[in-house]
């Protein structure tokens, strides 16, 4: 997920395409908060790890 969102944040730049720039900020936060707490254990939407 945080892979897509900073190939969105760069689709976005390149092509001044603000609503693609937003899309990417918000993928790159989600996927960093699902990563974090993937990685403390805890369980996260009934499964343990996010890939």
């Amino acid at each position: 997920m945080i892979l897509l969102g900073v190939i969105l944040l760069i689709i976005g730049f390149v092509a001044s395409v603000p609503i693609i720039w937003t899309l990417g900020i918000i993928l790159v936060v989600v996927g960093a908060i699902l990563a974090l707490l993937g990685g403390t254990g805890r369980a996260v939407g009934g499964r343990r790890h996010w890939y």
